[in-house]
């Protein structure tokens, strides 16, 4: 029997800053998970993932991540996908010092 599909947002990395990045609702790609669209449609998410990796010129490493939506805007579910979301972690820079 198939796994439910689960909610997901499309992430990937930024083609010339390499910054993880979230395609948000309004099709931008946006640096922070919580302004990413969440997609608890499969159909959706498929169509969005695809639409999103023919965008080559602005992200490459696209795919569908899983997420938990929160009052707080939609939270991970693996390790990976926390990692990803704080940046870099060889020394406080980026996402960190903002955060």
């Amino acid at each position: 029997m198939p796994k439910a599909f689960t909610p997901k947002v499309v992430t990937a990395n930024a083609l010339l800053e390499g910054d993880v990045i979230y395609l948000a609702a309004d099709d931008s790609w946006v640096r922070s998970l919580s302004q990413a669209e969440v997609l608890t449609d499969e159909a959706v998410a498929q169509i969005r993932l695809l639409d999103a990796s023919a965008r080559h010129a602005e992200a490459v490493g696209v795919y569908l991540a899983d997420v938990a939506p929160s009052d707080e805007g939609p939270q991970t579910t693996h390790f990976r996908e926390t990692f990803r979301a704080t940046g870099p972690s060889n020394y406080a820079h980026g996402k960190q010092v903002e955060g």
